[in-house]
């Protein structure tokens, strides 16, 4: 794709929705905030259990994760000028992290990219997603 730069875009939106899959097959699907990391390995997705209110503590999303690791992750753009829709699409291999250093770089990553956190807090486990394969399309 010509001056479109898919990580980039992806890296800047606030909001991602999160589809995994659990041992049942059944699909779940959820927004979250994230932040990315490049490096000389690839990329790497963070996101995070905050204290936001929950339904409950024993989230599909870890579960499913715990069960089948291979997640995926869409941003997608919208605009009534349809020359300007977007989507950028991570697929990778997810990781749960209750403690330690992946632990501490999310939270740092996403406390620097969300406002948010500055009063809301990151007390759960943060969930990192080795990126395999970047998809994309654009208008």
């Amino acid at each position: 794709m010509t001056d479109f730069d898919a990580e980039g875009s992806f890296s800047a939106s606030g909001v991602a929705v999160l589809a995994t899959v659990g041992s049942d097959s059944v699909p779940h699907v959820v927004p979250v905030v994230f932040a990315v990391s490049s490096g000389t390995e690839g990329a790497k997705i963070y996101t995070a259990v905050d204290a936001k209110r929950k339904t409950t503590h024993r989230l599909r999303r870890l579960a499913n994760i715990a069960a089948n690791p291979q997640v995926s992750l869409l941003v997608d753009h919208y605009d009534d000028d349809w020359t300007q829709l977007w989507w950028v699409r991570a697929d990778g291999v997810a990781e749960i992290h209750d403690t330690g250093e992946e632990m501490a770089v999310g939270y740092a990553l996403l406390r620097r990219k969300y406002r948010q956190y500055d009063r809301i807090a990151l007390d759960g486990p943060v969930v990192t997603v080795d990126v395999q394969h970047w998809s994309s399309w654009r208008a």
